[in-house]
């Protein structure tokens, strides 16, 4: 198959691109470098059937000729990147999903829109099931991601039933892995680089808030069957994994993995509608996907650690 990659640069992306690959596919990475690294992809560049287009799909396509497969995962995800560039994730979302879907509904292809947990806003239910309609502020300091991400998912519903795309949804929760930025801003990033360098570890508030956590290898797989799934034509369907832990228990564990004698500190809560918790109901996933995560947390944990050993330049690191 031929397969479009919007995003490819990005943390996941990257990683759906190099799976793809090993599994004989030929792949077009779009990216316009805003949060995605060209260090994610150096290990692609050069094998045959991948393709980079340094494009911002917010601007009309290039020919890029035909594909089975279209996937969306081009804007940025983390709170610094997305409220560093507002207004380009707004129209990411919106005029670039519009791009895409045209594009997927010409050529006859699957299309699958990279959305996100912060659908549900800072939730009332617990844990999030998909049809559970959120508690987001359309006008909040992540208003720039949760709306865009809210009005994509719209969109790709819209040209499902008018046009007879093959559209679906998945919603993403915390992902973590080789290929994340350091300087991110994210949980994980935050945590391992402040451990490897011996520096006091930064807890927002009590550190009661949670998180569920996804490697990044086994959020791949979900997306892979979510496009590939005819009964997921359609559907939305969350990508996550359901052990929860505190915010407090994943510091513990990465300066544990990480041999450091780091501090944590305790700051004032974060900026805007932070959710408490967070934790992805998956039955759907398992009903329709047969899907569910099996990487182990520590041994996601000591991989990823392992990939920021190597990108702060310190011993013991192997880039992956």
């Amino acid at each position: 198959m031929r397969v479009l990659v919007a995003g490819g640069a990005g943390f996941i992306g990257s990683h759906l691109c190099a799976r793809l690959l090993r599994e004989g596919h030929d792949v077009v990475c779009v990216d316009n470098f805003v949060t995605g690294r060209v260090a994610n992809l150096r290990e692609l560049e050069d094998l045959p059937g991948f393709d980079l287009c340094e494009h911002d799909i917010i601007q009309p396509l290039p020919e890029l000729g035909h594909f089975d497969e279209v996937f969306h995962l081009a804007s940025p995800a983390s709170p610094p990147g997305y409220q560093r560039h507002p207004v380009e994730t707004m129209r990411v979302n919106a005029e670039g999903s519009l791009a895409l879907l045209e594009l997927a509904t010409g050529l006859g292809a699957r299309y699958l829109y990279a959305s996100t947990s912060e659908a549900y806003g800072d939730p009332l239910e617990h844990p999030q099931r998909e049809d559970y309609r959120g508690n987001v502020s359309s006008t909040g300091p992540r208003s720039m991601y949760d709306e865009a991400k809210r009005y994509g998912e719209a969109l790709a519903m819209a040209f499902l039933r008018s046009r007879g795309t093959h559209a679906r949804i998945v919603r993403i929760f915390n992902t973590y892995g080789p290929h994340s930025d350091p300087t991110d801003g994210r949980l994980v990033p935050n945590f391992i680089t402040q451990a490897l360098r011996g520096e006091p570890m930064t807890i927002y508030a009590d550190g009661l808030q949670t998180r569920s956590l996804c490697y990044v290898s086994d959020l791949v797989e979900g997306l892979l069957r979510a496009m590939r799934t005819p009964e997921a034509r359609g559907e939305v369907v969350n990508l996550g994994n359901p052990e929860e832990h505190t915010i407090l228990e994943f510091a513990t564990i990465i300066r544990e993995l990480t041999g450091s004698s780091s501090t944590f500190v305790h700051t004032e809560p974060a900026v805007g509608d932070d959710p408490q918790r967070r934790q992805p109901d998956i039955a759907k996933a398992q009903r329709i996907l047969g899907w569910a995560p099996v990487v182990p947390l520590r041994e996601g944990l000591l991989a990823t650690i392992d990939y920021f050993r190597a990108e702060l330049g310190l011993p013991g690191g192997h880039p992956a």
